[in-house]
């Protein structure tokens, strides 16, 4: 019995020692920007850099990319950029111990090789564009029924009249739209601003009652509006979310759509800008 709990204890003791021990590699200290292997390199395409990027991070940390209309968070991706030219990708890296550490790297686009929305360079030109409202129209704010206009029809407002709606943001204010960071800045006629981003879905569309196309896609802002970017008739609640009607070089129609339930219609709300 003796021998039998002896040569037991001696078995399990055999078993430990020979059981491989677990590789556990303790946190390694914080690596610096000068550490960081990043790279951000065109795809070449007939001997010119085209748009669409590589991204690649063989570094230690977590990634964070911003490429100016867009971000990633992958350590290896295939992004598009939207302009030709010169531009800085922008890397984040999050070391173990929750430093941050950030290296900017230089790119340049020779073509857009790959297809990209054409809204980009309508509504930010080659890097940033300025918008006010389109005093040409007269009429740059107000409503009319849904789907059966596309600008200000029943109750209308030309910048002076939109100044006593929404003050600091009616005559002579205008909004600024940056590829760099998608960024939407609004200028009141006060001088102050207002910073947040944009982006695009121009996925969402919607057709009238003939099957032509009415919405052409969908702008979303976050933490700002656009000018007047309110409704009106739900106690001036902001907005961030508008139906693009028309856009081009020269003109930006957005539309917001409600059901009306005291008087039983679809209402839609416009605003009229123009390139500054």
């Amino acid at each position: 019995m003796k021998k039998s709990i002896f040569y037991s204890i001696m078995l399990a003791i055999i078993c430990i020692a020979c059981e491989p021990s677990e590789d556990r590699q303790s946190p390694g200290g914080a690596i610096t920007a000068d550490q960081l292997e990043v790279s951000a390199t065109p795809v070449v395409v007939n001997g010119k850099n085209s748009n669409k990027i590589i991204l690649e991070n063989r570094s230690p940390v977590l990634s964070q990319w911003d490429f100016g209309n867009g971000t990633s968070t992958r350590s290896y991706d295939e992004v598009l950029l939207v302009v030709t030219g010169n531009t800085n990708i922008i890397f984040t890296g999050l070391n173990a111990d929750g430093s941050k550490i950030t290296k900017e790297i230089p790119v340049t686009v020779e073509e857009l090789s790959f297809d990209v929305p054409a809204e980009w360079g309508y509504l930010c030109g080659e890097g940033s564009k300025e918008w006010g409202w389109d005093t040409a129209a007269g009429n740059v704010f107000g409503n009319g029924e849904h789907i059966t206009h596309s600008t200000p029809a029943w109750w209308v407002l030309d910048t002076n009249a939109v100044e006593e709606q929404v003050p600091g943001e009616g005559t002579g204010a205008y909004m600024i739209f940056s590829i760099s960071g998608a960024k939407l800045t609004k200028v009141l006629n006060t001088g102050a601003e207002q910073q947040g981003t944009f982006s695009f879905d121009m996925s969402e569309t919607e057709t009238d009652g003939d099957g032509n196309p009415y919405v052409l896609g969908k702008l979303s802002t976050n933490n700002v509006t656009v000018l007047a970017g309110v409704s009106l008739n739900e106690d001036q609640a902001d907005i961030y979310k508008y139906s693009i009607l028309k856009i081009n070089n020269e003109e930006l129609v957005l539309s917001y759509d409600r059901y009306n339930d005291v008087d039983d219609f679809q209402e839609g709300w416009f605003w009229m800008f123009r390139a500054r």
